[in-house]
């Protein structure tokens, strides 16, 4: 059974909220210690917060389903001014997550070109990401995607201030 993606509402807070959470620690505990963890999702990675982020105006959200079970989103995000881009029109793939049982399964090359065909269809010049720079599963994952490092730009997780790959795809 093929992958298949629907546009999130805000009915879906709770779930992106359930899927952020669960593949954030799937993807990242076993490279960060259990305190940084703990605190980034204390500080910045709370349900709460999560739901919020559904709901807000410049955040478009995908929901990718094996059948009727969730695998994975992505979400979009413009108006975030980043150097370098602060005079094109561009848009920020702010996360694309999915399930460690569903990576290869095609459930991330769904949601990346779902990214794609609406930053074309919004006439966006740029599409970008921020990657850690030690992902290099998911640097190359976006490299397949056209998608090629522009600059770097510090991502704290917990106390461990980390660097973050600028990566863009012009369209």
């Amino acid at each position: 059974m093929e992958p298949t993606i629907r546009e999130a509402s805000k009915e879906d807070a709770a779930l992106i909220a359930d899927l952020s959470r669960h593949t954030f620690i799937e993807t990242f505990a076993s490279q960060n210690t259990v305190e940084d963890m703990e605190k980034f999702m204390a500080e910045t990675f709370t349900t709460n917060a999560l739901m919020e982020e559904v709901g807000a105006m410049n955040n478009l959200f995908f929901l990718c389903y094996k059948g009727i079970e969730p695998i994975g989103y992505a979400k979009l995000r413009e108006g975030e001014i980043i150097e370098n881009l602060a005079t094109i029109n561009a848009i920020e793939v702010a996360r694309i997550y999915v399930l460690q049982n569903a990576i290869g399964k095609g459930a991330g090359k769904l949601l990346m070109q779902q990214c794609i065909a609406t930053a074309k269809k919004r006439k966006k010049e740029i599409i970008w990401l921020g990657v850690w720079e030690k992902n290099q599963r998911a640097i190359e994952f976006y490299r397949k995607f056209g998608f090629e490092k522009f600059g770097e730009h510090a991502f704290v997780l917990g106390n461990d201030v980390q660097t973050d790959w600028l990566m863009k795809k012009e369209l």
